[in-house]
């Protein structure tokens, strides 16, 4: 399915959704992050996605994580809410959900990388490469607010 992302445009459409969503900064040990190349925009992302019923935010992180990335992990703490009523995400389905999303901080535990329906491509990078990579401003925000060092930040 594809999505497009608004952030404080004027021509976005009105949202019809809001979804608990989970995403993680996963950082090995040489300080590099996961990231995964998203098959609805073709760019750059952390993993996550929408919580499930009966799932715990957490819970929503390492199983979406698995999902996308092959990658097992734990989560160790939290970079931040982000729920800016400016940014919405349109799908090709009618849906329009406003942001609502929960930035969790996460370190590997094994498997191996992979990609799977909802990405084309995985990797770690090391934060200056980041810089370069295409993402969704809203991502970047996130990457920049690890980088910072300063948690949990609320936006």
């Amino acid at each position: 399915m594809a999505r497009r992302d608004y952030e404080d445009d004027p021509d976005a459409p009105t949202p019809n959704s809001l979804v608990p969503a989970a995403s993680v900064v996963v950082v090995d040990g040489a300080g590099r992050i996961l990231l995964q190349r998203r098959s609805d925009n073709g760019l750059w992302a952390l993993p996550g996605g929408r919580m499930d019923l009966g799932e715990s935010i957490g819970g929503c992180g390492v199983r979406e994580t698995r999902e996308e990335t092959g990658i097992d992990i734990e989560i160790t703490g939290i970079v931040g809410t982000y729920t800016d009523p400016g940014h919405v995400m349109a799908y090709d389905d009618g849906e329009v959900r406003q942001e609502f999303s929960i930035c969790l901080l996460g370190r590997p535990l094994g498997g191996e990388l992979r990609v799977s329906d909802e990405s084309f491509e995985v990797g770690w990078f090391t934060p200056g490469q980041t810089d370069g990579l295409p993402m969704v401003p809203s991502i970047r925000k996130r990457v920049a607010d690890w980088r910072s060092g300063r948690f949990p930040v609320v936006r």
